[in-house]
Protein backbone atom coordinates (compact mmCIF):
# COMPACT_ATOMS: atom_id res chain seq x y z
CA UNK A 1 0.00 0.00 0.00
CA UNK A 2 1.46 3.32 -0.69
CA UNK A 3 2.62 5.55 2.14
CA UNK A 4 0.01 8.27 1.20
CA UNK A 5 -3.25 6.41 0.96
CA UNK A 6 -1.95 4.36 4.08
CA UNK A 7 -1.61 8.00 6.05
CA UNK A 8 -5.22 8.76 4.84
CA UNK A 9 -6.70 5.62 5.90
CA UNK A 10 -5.14 6.01 9.28
CA UNK A 11 -6.40 9.69 9.53
CA UNK A 12 -9.86 8.81 8.60
CA UNK A 13 -10.00 5.85 10.92
CA UNK A 14 -8.67 7.80 13.94
CA UNK A 15 -11.44 10.70 13.45
CA UNK A 16 -13.81 7.80 13.18
CA UNK A 17 -13.09 6.97 16.55
CA UNK A 18 -12.79 9.97 18.37
CA UNK A 19 -16.04 11.41 16.87
CA UNK A 20 -17.42 7.89 17.96
CA UNK A 21 -15.89 8.24 21.69
CA UNK A 22 -18.01 9.81 24.64
CA UNK A 23 -17.30 13.31 25.50
CA UNK A 24 -15.70 13.68 28.99
CA UNK A 25 -16.00 16.98 30.77
CA UNK A 26 -13.18 19.09 31.75
CA UNK A 27 -11.43 17.67 34.28
CA UNK A 28 -12.16 19.82 38.13
CA UNK A 29 -9.42 21.07 40.03
CA UNK A 30 -9.92 19.10 43.86
CA UNK A 31 -11.48 20.90 46.24
CA UNK A 32 -8.07 21.64 48.28
CA UNK A 33 -7.34 23.81 45.20
CA UNK A 34 -9.98 25.54 45.00
CA UNK A 35 -10.42 26.37 48.58
CA UNK A 36 -6.61 27.39 48.85
CA UNK A 37 -6.84 29.34 45.84
CA UNK A 38 -9.91 31.52 47.68
CA UNK A 39 -7.73 31.95 50.80
CA UNK A 40 -4.91 33.06 49.13
CA UNK A 41 -7.63 35.94 47.04
CA UNK A 42 -8.91 36.73 50.72
CA UNK A 43 -6.17 37.11 51.78
CA UNK A 44 -4.72 39.46 49.10
CA UNK A 45 -7.95 41.50 49.60
CA UNK A 46 -6.97 41.94 53.29
CA UNK A 47 -3.91 43.56 52.77
CA UNK A 48 -4.87 45.42 49.96
CA UNK A 49 -7.53 47.28 52.11
CA UNK A 50 -6.73 50.36 53.40
CA UNK A 51 -6.72 50.45 57.41
CA UNK A 52 -9.86 51.77 59.14
CA UNK A 53 -10.04 55.08 60.31
CA UNK A 54 -10.64 56.50 63.68
CA UNK A 55 -12.81 59.68 63.87
CA UNK A 56 -11.09 62.19 65.43
CA UNK A 57 -12.66 64.98 67.93
CA UNK A 58 -10.88 68.46 67.86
Amino acid sequence: MHQDIHLRLHELRAAELRNRAPRRPAPRRPLRTRVGWTLVELGLRLVAAPPPRTARIA
